[in-house]
């Protein structure tokens, strides 16, 4: 017969519960700090990036291009450019970090405390999430002297880049636990990353393609955050339906925790 699985009180409860928001506050609270103390390098180049999009792909080239999507060709961009910032930044900032903490094997004291992995992979991901919303409001900030807009959803809206934050957090801290040296971090951006967020919709619509190559276009992921990340701030209809873009895109969280999670009880690329 089986043992049967000892309760906590509500005393020792109450104590686990707090003592857990300790380590996650801490944690947070030192990924914040850690990339604002370095702001130069982690929030003023995104937004000198967007500021050039804005200027040669809104204002130069955009003139030329007139309307799309049902927009005019700066506003359609503007959804875009924001997710780009998002999701480069979180993804950046959490395969950076972990990769740092493994590196100065600071990762094994949390490991060994009495944290449980799910807390400490909630705090990376959260600091994560911070610096992208960090570096998304301050690209939404600019793009409002460019373009004049409102937001139509804005349940969808912070919904979506919420999602779309967690979910590249928990890529970069996938990508940090395979990475065995700091050239590994940079690789999955360059060569994946960079290439889907092209391709993802950020500067044309998929009605602009051929069958076969827009077909391809929706096994895209960033596909389904542009655009309903575009129709919760213009109400005009994506490439995509918004309740396949929110399903889609819960269900990459949901798996990418279960792998993050899986990978760090199992200490994969930490122990030797």
């Amino acid at each position: 017969m089986a043992e049967s699985t000892p309760h906590l009180s509500p005393a020792e409860a109450k104590s686990t519960l707090s003592a857990d928001w300790v380590a996650f506050r801490t944690i947070v609270i030192k990924e914040i700090r850690r990339f604002l103390r370095i702001w130069p390098q982690t929030l003023v180049p995104p937004a000198i990036s967007m500021v050039l999009y804005f200027l040669i792909f809104g204002t130069f080239i955009g003139s030329r291009v007139g309307q799309m999507g049902g927009l005019d060709y700066m506003a359609f961009i503007v959804p875009g450019l924001i997710m780009m910032s998002v999701i480069t930044n979180a993804y950046s900032n959490v395969a950076s970090s972990f990769y740092s903490t493994k590196f100065q094997r600071s990762i094994e004291t949390m490991l060994v405390a009495p944290i449980p992995n799910g807390v400490i992979l909630a705090g990376f991901v959260a600091g994560g999430v911070a610096r992208g919303l960090c570096v998304g409001a301050i690209v939404t900030i600019m793009a409002g002297f460019f373009v004049d807009f409102t937001i139509h959803s804005f349940a969808l809206t912070v919904g979506m880049i919420l999602m779309t934050a967690v979910l590249f957090s928990l890529g970069g801290f996938i990508n940090a636990v395979f990475a065995d040296k700091f050239d590994d971090i940079s690789i999955i951006p360059a060569f994946v990353l960079t290439p889907l967020t092209y391709l993802g919709g950020v500067f044309y619509s998929l009605d602009l393609l051929p069958d076969f190559w827009r077909t391809v276009s929706y096994f895209n992921p960033i596909v389904y955050m542009v655009s309903s990340f575009r129709y919760g701030i213009f109400g005009v209809s994506g490439d995509v339906p918004v309740y396949l873009s929110v399903a889609a895109i819960g269900g990459f969280v949901v798996l990418f925790w279960t792998i993050s999670l899986v990978l760090l009880n199992r200490g994969t690329g930490i122990r030797a």
